[in-house]
């Protein structure tokens, strides 16, 4: 069955790994790109099938525009993806007010302007699906990247809730959580805080040294991850998440599993503070 996609950020990693994919086996694709020449390769290999467009989800009030151009130009899109995003790694004081702005309107705002203009089509056209791309970062949470879980938990909040909103127009959501793959977003598309000597000794070194050194070989297989990721389309009811990568289940295990022990050590607590029955 020929489906048609909407992808942001093709240029690299999943977003890339998914356009070819997509493409070889003879879906249409439309992409977005912060520049058109970084997949011209791509462009000449597809002219029929693959719809091109320049944006850059930081620049949120750009993005509905360019999501009706995509529609109107292909005329339905079964699955939207909203893959870009990069990481910020360092600690909360560090990061510039500019870097905190620029990490929320990519992870966040411009994830959530994407869905929000697609909404309207994928209703008029009875449904689709969502695939959002979060993170085990969406879950578990690690010193020296605290703005960008700010970014994920926050789109995994709204994903979920949306999922229970748009559920009646059949059009289902899922959450990307992966570990750590084999990509360029690690090492080459991740950003530094400017780093501060009070913090050389705080755990949040410790990531920004990993991104500096360069050495740790992430385990997941991105190519394995995009099947498993398009293969979900073929799921009823779309499932909620999808956890990608060993590293992924097993810290999200770890950190979930604590969560709720810690919660209902507080039962006894909480139900403390409620009025008493019949008050």
């Amino acid at each position: 069955m020929q489906r048609t996609w909407l992808i942001t950020g093709i240029s690299s990693g999943f977003g890339r790994i998914m356009a070819e994919q997509l493409l070889t086996r003879g879906d249409r694709v439309a992409g977005t790109v912060r520049t058109l020449s970084s997949v011209a390769d791509l462009q000449a290999r597809y002219p029929e099938h693959l719809w091109l467009a320049e944006l850059d989800v930081a620049q949120t009030l750009t993005v509905r525009s360019v999501v009706d151009r995509a529609f109107a130009a292909l005329g339905r899109i079964d699955v939207v993806v909203n893959n870009a995003g990069y990481g910020l790694i360092g600690a909360a004081e560090e990061a510039t007010d500019e870097q905190l702005f620029h990490q929320i309107n990519t992870n966040l705002i411009g994830s959530m302007q994407v869905i929000r203009a697609a909404l309207p089509h994928l209703r008029d056209t009875g449904g689709g699906r969502i695939i959002q791309l979060s993170s085990v970062g969406g879950q578990a949470a690690f010193p020296g990247a605290s703005l960008y879980h700010a970014a994920k938990w926050g789109i995994e909040g709204f994903v979920d809730a949306l999922s229970m909103e748009v559920a009646t127009f059949n059009i289902g959501c899922t959450l990307i959580e992966p570990g750590s793959a084999r990509t360029r977003f690690r090492y080459a598309n991740s950003q530094l805080t400017p780093p501060l000597a009070a913090y050389d000794d705080s755990p949040a070194n410790l990531a920004r040294k990993m991104i500096e050194a360069a050495t740790a070989v992430p385990q997941g297989d991105p190519e394995k991850m995009v099947r498993v990721m398009i293969d979900s389309v073929d799921q009823h009811p779309a499932p909620r998440r999808i956890a990608l990568g060993s590293d992924a289940f097993n810290a999200m295990h770890q950190q979930i599993g604590k969560r709720l022990a810690d919660l209902e050590a507080q039962r006894e607590l909480a139900f403390s503070t409620d009025f008493p029955p019949g008050v």
